[in-house]
Protein backbone atom coordinates (compact mmCIF):
# COMPACT_ATOMS: atom_id res chain seq x y z
CA UNK A 1 0.00 0.00 0.00
CA UNK A 2 1.33 3.39 -0.95
CA UNK A 3 2.49 5.94 1.92
CA UNK A 4 3.41 9.39 2.74
CA UNK A 5 6.55 10.23 3.69
CA UNK A 6 8.42 13.63 3.96
CA UNK A 7 12.47 14.40 3.88
CA UNK A 8 13.60 17.14 5.15
CA UNK A 9 16.50 19.34 3.96
CA UNK A 10 18.30 22.35 4.78
CA UNK A 11 19.07 24.71 2.25
CA UNK A 12 22.50 26.73 1.58
CA UNK A 13 22.57 29.56 2.87
CA UNK A 14 22.99 32.61 0.47
CA UNK A 15 21.97 36.06 -0.56
CA UNK A 16 19.53 34.57 -3.27
CA UNK A 17 17.03 33.36 -0.05
CA UNK A 18 15.66 36.86 0.15
CA UNK A 19 13.97 35.60 -2.44
CA UNK A 20 12.22 33.10 -0.85
CA UNK A 21 11.68 34.95 2.65
CA UNK A 22 9.80 37.23 0.74
CA UNK A 23 7.81 34.95 -1.00
CA UNK A 24 7.19 34.06 2.94
CA UNK A 25 6.84 36.96 3.99
CA UNK A 26 3.65 37.43 0.74
CA UNK A 27 1.88 33.73 2.09
CA UNK A 28 1.93 35.60 5.73
CA UNK A 29 0.05 38.66 4.08
CA UNK A 30 -2.25 36.50 2.36
CA UNK A 31 -3.51 34.50 5.22
CA UNK A 32 -4.45 37.59 7.26
CA UNK A 33 -6.18 39.00 4.34
CA UNK A 34 -8.12 35.59 3.59
CA UNK A 35 -8.88 35.35 7.29
CA UNK A 36 -10.10 38.78 7.49
CA UNK A 37 -12.47 37.65 4.77
CA UNK A 38 -13.82 34.53 6.59
CA UNK A 39 -14.63 37.13 9.95
CA UNK A 40 -16.40 39.67 7.52
CA UNK A 41 -18.70 36.81 5.52
CA UNK A 42 -19.80 35.77 9.01
CA UNK A 43 -20.55 38.84 10.28
CA UNK A 44 -22.81 39.84 7.50
CA UNK A 45 -24.13 36.43 6.60
CA UNK A 46 -23.71 34.09 9.81
CA UNK A 47 -22.70 31.57 7.58
CA UNK A 48 -19.16 29.89 6.83
CA UNK A 49 -17.52 30.50 3.30
CA UNK A 50 -16.86 27.27 1.95
CA UNK A 51 -12.99 26.61 0.10
CA UNK A 52 -14.87 26.41 -3.15
CA UNK A 53 -16.02 29.92 -2.15
CA UNK A 54 -12.89 31.52 -1.62
CA UNK A 55 -10.62 30.01 -4.32
CA UNK A 56 -13.49 31.77 -6.39
CA UNK A 57 -12.91 35.00 -4.62
CA UNK A 58 -9.06 34.28 -4.81
CA UNK A 59 -8.85 34.36 -8.42
CA UNK A 60 -11.21 37.43 -8.66
CA UNK A 61 -8.77 39.26 -6.29
CA UNK A 62 -5.52 38.43 -8.35
CA UNK A 63 -7.22 40.52 -11.37
CA UNK A 64 -7.48 43.87 -9.56
CA UNK A 65 -4.05 45.59 -10.26
CA UNK A 66 -3.97 46.40 -6.07
CA UNK A 67 -3.74 42.73 -5.50
CA UNK A 68 -1.52 41.79 -9.03
CA UNK A 69 1.77 41.15 -6.50
CA UNK A 70 -0.14 38.14 -4.93
CA UNK A 71 0.82 36.47 -8.45
CA UNK A 72 4.74 36.44 -6.95
CA UNK A 73 3.50 33.75 -5.08
CA UNK A 74 1.95 31.77 -7.18
CA UNK A 75 -1.60 30.25 -7.40
CA UNK A 76 -0.93 26.77 -5.84
CA UNK A 77 0.45 28.46 -3.22
CA UNK A 78 -2.62 30.34 -2.55
CA UNK A 79 -4.34 27.75 -2.78
CA UNK A 80 -2.57 25.57 -0.31
CA UNK A 81 -3.02 28.77 2.53
CA UNK A 82 -6.78 28.76 2.06
CA UNK A 83 -6.78 24.75 2.44
CA UNK A 84 -4.96 25.03 5.58
CA UNK A 85 -7.22 28.27 7.02
CA UNK A 86 -10.16 25.70 5.88
CA UNK A 87 -8.56 22.74 7.85
CA UNK A 88 -8.03 25.00 11.14
CA UNK A 89 -11.57 26.18 11.08
CA UNK A 90 -12.82 22.58 10.20
CA UNK A 91 -10.77 21.21 13.28
CA UNK A 92 -12.55 24.11 15.09
CA UNK A 93 -15.76 23.25 14.59
CA UNK A 94 -15.24 19.22 15.19
CA UNK A 95 -13.79 20.25 18.64
CA UNK A 96 -17.00 22.71 19.77
CA UNK A 97 -18.84 19.66 18.57
CA UNK A 98 -17.58 17.23 20.70
CA UNK A 99 -17.40 19.63 23.76
CA UNK A 100 -21.14 20.41 23.97
CA UNK A 101 -21.53 16.38 23.22
CA UNK A 102 -19.37 16.22 26.67
CA UNK A 103 -16.66 13.77 24.75
CA UNK A 104 -13.87 16.19 25.41
CA UNK A 105 -12.57 18.93 27.41
CA UNK A 106 -10.07 20.14 25.02
CA UNK A 107 -10.31 23.45 23.60
CA UNK A 108 -9.39 24.14 19.84
CA UNK A 109 -9.19 27.71 18.90
CA UNK A 110 -10.32 29.30 15.50
CA UNK A 111 -7.75 30.42 13.13
CA UNK A 112 -6.41 34.15 14.46
CA UNK A 113 -4.28 36.72 12.55
CA UNK A 114 -0.43 36.69 12.55
CA UNK A 115 2.40 39.18 12.36
CA UNK A 116 3.27 38.95 8.84
CA UNK A 117 7.03 38.46 10.30
CA UNK A 118 6.51 35.52 11.75
CA UNK A 119 4.94 33.44 8.90
CA UNK A 120 6.77 30.46 8.34
CA UNK A 121 6.07 28.79 5.03
CA UNK A 122 4.51 28.19 2.14
CA UNK A 123 3.61 24.93 -0.29
CA UNK A 124 3.80 24.52 -3.97
CA UNK A 125 2.46 21.27 -5.34
CA UNK A 126 2.41 20.62 -9.50
CA UNK A 127 3.49 23.64 -10.32
CA UNK A 128 6.36 26.56 -9.33
CA UNK A 129 9.11 24.08 -8.98
CA UNK A 130 11.62 21.75 -10.26
CA UNK A 131 14.12 19.24 -8.86
CA UNK A 132 17.02 19.40 -11.39
CA UNK A 133 18.95 16.50 -9.60
CA UNK A 134 22.11 16.24 -7.29
CA UNK A 135 21.16 19.22 -4.43
CA UNK A 136 19.32 21.79 -6.50
CA UNK A 137 15.97 22.76 -6.60
CA UNK A 138 14.68 25.46 -8.69
CA UNK A 139 11.65 27.49 -7.39
CA UNK A 140 10.31 30.23 -9.86
CA UNK A 141 13.29 31.38 -11.74
CA UNK A 142 15.76 31.15 -8.81
CA UNK A 143 18.08 28.20 -8.15
CA UNK A 144 18.78 26.92 -4.95
CA UNK A 145 21.22 24.49 -3.06
CA UNK A 146 20.18 22.62 -0.37
CA UNK A 147 22.17 19.84 2.04
CA UNK A 148 21.25 16.61 0.66
CA UNK A 149 22.07 14.27 3.52
CA UNK A 150 20.10 11.23 1.92
CA UNK A 151 18.23 10.02 -1.69
CA UNK A 152 14.69 11.19 -2.02
CA UNK A 153 12.47 8.57 -2.67
CA UNK A 154 8.94 7.83 -4.21
CA UNK A 155 6.79 10.54 -6.35
CA UNK A 156 7.32 14.03 -4.92
CA UNK A 157 3.87 15.40 -4.59
CA UNK A 158 4.33 18.78 -2.63
CA UNK A 159 7.39 21.23 -1.70
CA UNK A 160 7.33 23.22 1.30
CA UNK A 161 9.78 26.31 1.94
CA UNK A 162 9.83 26.25 6.34
CA UNK A 163 11.89 28.92 8.25
CA UNK A 164 12.80 28.84 11.90
CA UNK A 165 12.93 31.21 14.76
CA UNK A 166 16.38 31.47 13.52
CA UNK A 167 15.59 32.59 9.69
CA UNK A 168 17.11 29.40 8.67
CA UNK A 169 15.09 28.03 5.34
CA UNK A 170 14.42 23.82 5.36
CA UNK A 171 12.66 22.37 2.44
CA UNK A 172 10.27 19.66 2.50
CA UNK A 173 9.28 16.76 -0.18
CA UNK A 174 6.14 15.11 0.74
CA UNK A 175 6.52 12.27 -1.39
CA UNK A 176 4.20 8.73 -1.77
CA UNK A 177 5.93 5.33 -1.49
CA UNK A 178 5.46 2.24 -1.95
CA UNK A 179 6.07 0.22 1.34
CA UNK A 180 8.53 -2.44 0.89
CA UNK A 181 8.06 -5.95 3.03
CA UNK A 182 9.50 -5.89 6.60
CA UNK A 183 12.83 -8.36 6.81
CA UNK A 184 12.62 -8.55 10.84
CA UNK A 185 14.26 -10.93 12.60
CA UNK A 186 11.43 -11.70 15.30
CA UNK A 187 13.29 -11.18 19.08
CA UNK A 188 10.13 -13.09 20.75
CA UNK A 189 10.40 -10.29 23.62
CA UNK A 190 7.71 -8.01 24.80
CA UNK A 191 7.36 -5.61 27.92
CA UNK A 192 5.24 -3.23 29.13
CA UNK A 193 6.42 0.30 30.35
CA UNK A 194 5.78 2.93 32.81
CA UNK A 195 6.17 6.52 32.01
CA UNK A 196 7.66 8.79 35.41
CA UNK A 197 9.04 11.39 35.96
CA UNK A 198 11.77 9.89 38.11
CA UNK A 199 12.53 7.49 35.80
CA UNK A 200 11.25 8.41 32.28
CA UNK A 201 10.64 4.73 31.46
CA UNK A 202 10.42 1.69 33.68
CA UNK A 203 10.38 -1.91 31.91
CA UNK A 204 8.26 -5.15 33.28
CA UNK A 205 11.51 -6.74 32.38
CA UNK A 206 13.67 -4.66 35.11
CA UNK A 207 15.19 -2.04 32.10
CA UNK A 208 15.20 1.51 32.63
CA UNK A 209 15.90 4.47 31.05
CA UNK A 210 16.53 7.91 32.26
CA UNK A 211 15.77 10.92 30.21
CA UNK A 212 18.20 14.19 29.75
CA UNK A 213 15.65 17.27 30.71
CA UNK A 214 17.21 19.51 28.42
CA UNK A 215 15.37 22.19 29.44
CA UNK A 216 16.46 22.12 33.38
CA UNK A 217 19.75 21.58 31.57
CA UNK A 218 19.61 25.09 29.87
CA UNK A 219 17.55 26.92 31.99
CA UNK A 220 19.71 29.00 33.63
CA UNK A 221 21.34 30.27 29.47
CA UNK A 222 17.25 30.20 28.40
CA UNK A 223 17.23 33.31 31.39
CA UNK A 224 20.05 35.26 30.46
CA UNK A 225 19.36 35.20 26.93
CA UNK A 226 15.69 36.37 27.83
CA UNK A 227 17.00 38.94 30.41
CA UNK A 228 19.37 39.94 27.20
CA UNK A 229 16.63 39.95 25.11
CA UNK A 230 14.32 42.28 27.44
CA UNK A 231 17.42 45.31 27.64
CA UNK A 232 17.54 45.84 23.84
CA UNK A 233 15.82 48.15 22.40
CA UNK A 234 13.21 47.46 20.03
CA UNK A 235 14.15 47.62 16.11
CA UNK A 236 17.67 47.67 16.74
CA UNK A 237 20.43 45.69 15.79
CA UNK A 238 21.80 44.26 19.21
CA UNK A 239 17.99 43.36 20.08
CA UNK A 240 17.69 41.10 16.89
CA UNK A 241 21.38 39.26 17.65
CA UNK A 242 20.06 38.97 21.24
CA UNK A 243 16.14 37.61 19.84
CA UNK A 244 18.82 35.05 17.57
CA UNK A 245 20.83 34.00 20.63
CA UNK A 246 17.33 32.52 22.33
CA UNK A 247 16.47 31.24 19.73
CA UNK A 248 19.20 29.16 19.11
CA UNK A 249 19.12 28.26 22.80
CA UNK A 250 15.66 26.91 22.17
CA UNK A 251 16.37 24.89 19.09
CA UNK A 252 19.38 23.27 20.86
CA UNK A 253 17.02 22.51 23.76
CA UNK A 254 14.62 20.62 21.13
CA UNK A 255 16.98 18.70 19.19
CA UNK A 256 17.86 17.34 22.09
CA UNK A 257 15.13 16.09 23.59
CA UNK A 258 14.46 14.58 19.97
CA UNK A 259 17.29 13.41 19.17
CA UNK A 260 16.80 11.30 22.74
CA UNK A 261 13.25 10.43 21.52
CA UNK A 262 14.19 9.14 18.07
CA UNK A 263 17.32 6.90 19.77
CA UNK A 264 14.80 5.17 22.62
CA UNK A 265 12.36 4.30 20.06
CA UNK A 266 14.80 2.74 17.87
CA UNK A 267 16.08 1.02 20.65
CA UNK A 268 12.64 -0.47 22.13
CA UNK A 269 11.54 -1.33 18.88
CA UNK A 270 14.87 -3.17 17.90
CA UNK A 271 14.53 -5.20 21.41
CA UNK A 272 10.70 -6.16 21.68
CA UNK A 273 8.30 -7.51 19.14
CA UNK A 274 5.24 -5.81 20.94
CA UNK A 275 5.30 -2.49 23.71
CA UNK A 276 2.61 -1.95 25.91
CA UNK A 277 2.38 1.90 27.16
CA UNK A 278 -0.08 3.54 29.34
CA UNK A 279 -2.28 5.91 28.11
CA UNK A 280 -1.35 9.22 30.06
CA UNK A 281 -3.79 12.63 30.42
CA UNK A 282 -1.00 14.85 29.61
CA UNK A 283 -2.95 18.19 30.04
CA UNK A 284 -3.58 16.93 33.77
CA UNK A 285 0.22 16.52 34.47
CA UNK A 286 0.79 19.32 33.44
CA UNK A 287 -1.83 21.35 35.69
CA UNK A 288 0.34 19.38 38.78
CA UNK A 289 3.85 19.44 37.66
CA UNK A 290 4.25 21.59 35.02
CA UNK A 291 7.19 22.45 33.16
CA UNK A 292 8.99 19.06 33.55
CA UNK A 293 6.23 16.93 31.78
CA UNK A 294 7.08 19.12 28.79
CA UNK A 295 10.71 19.09 29.70
CA UNK A 296 10.35 14.91 28.77
CA UNK A 297 7.78 15.35 25.98
CA UNK A 298 5.74 11.81 26.05
CA UNK A 299 3.59 12.50 24.09
CA UNK A 300 6.01 13.42 20.95
CA UNK A 301 7.96 10.14 21.95
CA UNK A 302 4.85 7.96 21.51
CA UNK A 303 4.13 9.03 18.43
CA UNK A 304 7.76 8.45 17.17
CA UNK A 305 7.60 5.20 18.68
CA UNK A 306 4.78 4.50 17.04
CA UNK A 307 6.43 5.59 13.34
CA UNK A 308 9.69 3.65 14.29
CA UNK A 309 7.27 0.58 14.93
CA UNK A 310 5.79 0.89 11.61
CA UNK A 311 8.97 0.44 10.01
CA UNK A 312 10.64 -1.90 12.29
CA UNK A 313 8.02 -4.57 12.52
CA UNK A 314 7.10 -4.04 15.60
CA UNK A 315 3.79 -3.47 17.67
CA UNK A 316 2.87 -0.64 20.11
CA UNK A 317 -0.23 -0.78 22.38
CA UNK A 318 -1.84 1.45 24.82
CA UNK A 319 -3.97 0.07 27.75
CA UNK A 320 -7.08 1.81 28.92
CA UNK A 321 -6.33 5.49 30.57
CA UNK A 322 -8.53 4.64 33.79
CA UNK A 323 -6.78 1.23 34.29
CA UNK A 324 -4.96 1.38 37.85
CA UNK A 325 -2.16 0.26 37.29
CA UNK A 326 -0.06 1.79 40.24
CA UNK A 327 -2.27 1.08 42.55
CA UNK A 328 -3.02 -2.73 41.70
CA UNK A 329 -0.87 -5.36 43.08
CA UNK A 330 0.88 -7.23 40.50
CA UNK A 331 0.80 -10.51 42.87
CA UNK A 332 -2.96 -10.82 44.05
CA UNK A 333 -4.50 -8.45 41.72
CA UNK A 334 -6.12 -7.01 44.61
CA UNK A 335 -6.43 -2.64 44.45
CA UNK A 336 -4.65 -1.05 47.46
CA UNK A 337 -6.10 2.27 47.89
CA UNK A 338 -4.14 3.65 50.01
CA UNK A 339 -1.32 4.40 48.06
CA UNK A 340 -0.15 7.96 47.52
CA UNK A 341 2.08 9.86 44.92
CA UNK A 342 5.11 9.95 48.01
CA UNK A 343 5.18 5.82 47.89
CA UNK A 344 8.11 5.04 46.25
CA UNK A 345 7.89 1.86 47.76
CA UNK A 346 4.61 -0.02 49.43
CA UNK A 347 3.53 -3.24 50.16
CA UNK A 348 0.49 -4.82 49.48
CA UNK A 349 -2.25 -5.47 52.35
CA UNK A 350 -3.10 -8.40 51.13
CA UNK A 351 -0.52 -10.38 50.27
CA UNK A 352 2.23 -8.67 52.04
CA UNK A 353 4.81 -8.77 49.09
CA UNK A 354 6.69 -5.29 48.61
CA UNK A 355 6.49 -3.35 45.28
CA UNK A 356 8.80 -0.85 43.88
CA UNK A 357 5.84 1.62 42.15
CA UNK A 358 7.12 2.06 38.57
CA UNK A 359 8.25 -1.98 38.37
CA UNK A 360 4.83 -2.56 39.89
CA UNK A 361 2.65 -0.64 37.39
CA UNK A 362 5.05 -1.68 34.88
CA UNK A 363 4.25 -5.76 35.37
CA UNK A 364 0.76 -4.43 35.45
CA UNK A 365 0.56 -2.90 32.07
CA UNK A 366 2.21 -5.96 30.86
CA UNK A 367 -0.39 -7.95 32.03
CA UNK A 368 -3.35 -6.06 30.86
CA UNK A 369 -1.71 -5.17 27.61
CA UNK A 370 -1.31 -9.41 26.62
CA UNK A 371 -5.13 -10.02 28.05
CA UNK A 372 -6.76 -7.12 26.23
CA UNK A 373 -5.28 -7.52 22.97
CA UNK A 374 -5.23 -10.75 21.92
CA UNK A 375 -2.34 -11.89 23.62
CA UNK A 376 -2.46 -14.77 26.88
CA UNK A 377 -3.14 -13.31 29.93
CA UNK A 378 0.65 -13.41 31.49
CA UNK A 379 0.60 -13.82 35.87
CA UNK A 380 3.04 -14.48 38.24
CA UNK A 381 3.36 -17.77 39.32
CA UNK A 382 3.45 -16.99 42.71
CA UNK A 383 4.20 -13.89 45.07
CA UNK A 384 7.51 -15.21 46.28
CA UNK A 385 8.49 -14.03 42.47
CA UNK A 386 8.08 -10.16 43.43
CA UNK A 387 9.61 -11.02 46.90
CA UNK A 388 12.71 -9.45 45.47
CA UNK A 389 11.83 -5.85 45.95
CA UNK A 390 11.18 -6.27 49.88
CA UNK A 391 14.55 -4.79 50.06
CA UNK A 392 14.51 -2.51 47.77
Amino acid sequence: MPQRKTFKYKLYTAKRNKKLHHLIEIGGAIYNHLLALHKRYYRLYKLYPSIYQIRAHITKLKRIPKYSWWKLLGSQAIQQIAVRIDNGYQQFFRNLKARKAGKTTRNVDSPTFRKISKAKSFTLAQAGWKLLGDNKLRIGKTIYKFFKSREIEGVIKTVTIKRDALGDLYVYFSCIIESKPINRVMTGKSAGFDFGLVTYLTGSDGTTYQAPQPFKQYQRHIAQANRSLSHKAKGSHNRHKARQHLARTHRRVANIRQAFHWDLAYKLCNRYDAVYLETLNLQAMKVFWGRKVSDLGFGNFVSILHYVASTKGAVVYSIDRWFQSTKICSVCHQVNNHITLRDRVWTCVFCSVTHQRDQNAATNIYQEGTSSYGGDPVRLASASVDRRFQNF
